[in-house]
């Protein structure tokens, strides 16, 4: 696909249309992100562990359907996996709001949604990262990624800033019907995208447990793929410990309303952004391997800011501590993914999305659990320097392998990868 201008991919009609996809699905996502924790916490009353079940409920899905959505999704068309489970998700969400109003809403009927909805996710993530080779053509896979991270970042700066006013009217509850109607008008808009990818062609082996099996095999066999998964493996199980005591700091801790809740992790999103926009400079300037390492061993220390934060200016301080967080994090995972993405061959792009996917997110419904526990135990602000802590520490896996000096990262060499 050639790119004639400064705009690039989005002159392609349909890579536009999933650039606009995302931008809405992700807006829901976001209010998500800040309205169900609020939820639980404001109009259910709950304490520190109970959000920690949320926030592991809410991820559990990798972990029970990770590595048989890759088989899955690898024997169906992926734009449809996305269309039908974005608009499943919607109406998943439509329910809190619903039983609030009726006065039915439990903590219980939280978990519910919040797992379901997490199982459903796991399949448009693989699907998603499945389908973007086939749409624009594995040489601009580093455009495309850049790009969609860009709209991402963005929509994490709009997200909270858009929820927190809106919890502040309308109340939590309610807000999730801005969230069901992004993620609906996201799947209705993926229906209108005219290029589609070949329906696959049946495995010669068609049992589910060989099909998984021969994804690990690919995926774990690589020593830069295996450093990646672990390394992102250690640093969500410590986010998700941060995260999750991270609105219960700032809202019980430091005594801020939804709207300054919303505008701190805006802040995110104002890093997540600049962190799109220069990942393909940074990545050419210091080489895609060290790009990997260098990002969170540089950015991860500044979220310890969080915990000496206090109200007044040290809070501005730790809110940039969290942009550049997320700086680092999409650089880094603008690199990563492109590599995977180009090194994969097309039948096993579901797999190996799932198998990462599985190993590298295996640990964040852990991190709730220990996030909820410790908090319960030690504190919230004793969570966030344990957090923080984790966090920089997941540098190591990948410093320690081939990616160290890696500056050119192979494309499709896989006995070179083995080495």
């Amino acid at each position: 696909m050639p790119k004639t201008s400064r705009l690039g991919l989005l002159r392609d009609r349909d890579f536009g249309r999933l650039f606009a996809a995302t931008a809405l699905g992700q807006l829901g996502d976001r209010i998500i992100f800040l309205a169900l924790p609020l939820v639980a916490v404001v109009a259910l009353n709950a304490d520190e562990f109970q959000v920690g079940l949320l926030a592991t409920m809410t991820t559990a899905g990798s972990l029970l359907i990770g590595l048989p959505a890759g088989a899955w999704v690898d024997r169906m068309r992926k734009r449809s996996v996305m269309i039908s489970t974005d608009l499943v998700r919607a109406l998943a969400l439509i329910t809190i709001p619903v039983a609030w109003w009726a006065g039915l809403l439990t903590i219980w009927w939280l978990y519910i949604v919040a797992l379901f909805h997490g199982v459903l996710t796991a399949f448009f993530d693989v699907a998603y990262v499945s389908y973007l080779p086939h749409l624009v053509g594995r040489s601009n896979l580093m455009e495309g990624n850049s790009k969609l991270s860009a709209i991402r970042s963005v929509t994490s700066i709009s997200g909270p800033t858009v929820a927190g006013p809106l919890i502040g009217l309308v109340g939590a509850p309610a807000t999730l019907l801005a969230s069901s109607a992004g993620m609906a008008m996201s799947g209705l808009l993926a229906i209108t995208i005219r290029r589609r990818e070949p329906k696959p062609e049946p495995s010669e082996n068609p049992q589910l447990w060989q099909e998984i099996k021969d994804g690990l095999g690919f995926t774990l066999k690589h020593s830069p793929l295996r450093a990646i998964m672990l390394g992102d493996a250690i640093f969500n199980l410590f986010l998700v410990m941060y995260q999750t005591m991270l609105l219960v700091f700032l809202e019980r801790e430091m005594g801020l309303q939804p709207f300054a809740i919303g505008l701190v992790l805006s802040g995110m999103g104002c890093g997540a952004l600049l962190g799109a926009l220069t990942a393909t400079t940074i990545s050419k300037w210091i080489g895609q391997g060290p790009t990997i390492w260098i990002a969170a061993l540089v950015t991860c220390p500044l979220t310890a800011l969080m915990p000496l934060a206090r109200p007044g200016s040290s809070l501005y301080m730790a809110a940039i501590g969290l942009a550049a967080l997320s700086l680092g994090g999409v650089v880094r995972v603008v690199s990563q993914s492109s590599f995977q993405q180009a090194l994969t061959p097309d039948r096993l792009l579901g797999r190996m999305s799932a198998t990462t996917r599985f190993v590298s997110w295996g640990g964040i419904p852990v991190g709730g659990l220990l996030g909820g526990a410790s908090g319960s135990a030690f504190g919230a602000t004793t969570t966030l320097w344990i957090g923080a802590a984790g966090m920089t520490l997941s540098f190591l896996p990948n410093f320690l392998s081939p990616l160290r000096t890696m500056h050119r990262l192979p494309g499709g060499n896989t006995p070179e990868l083995a080495r």
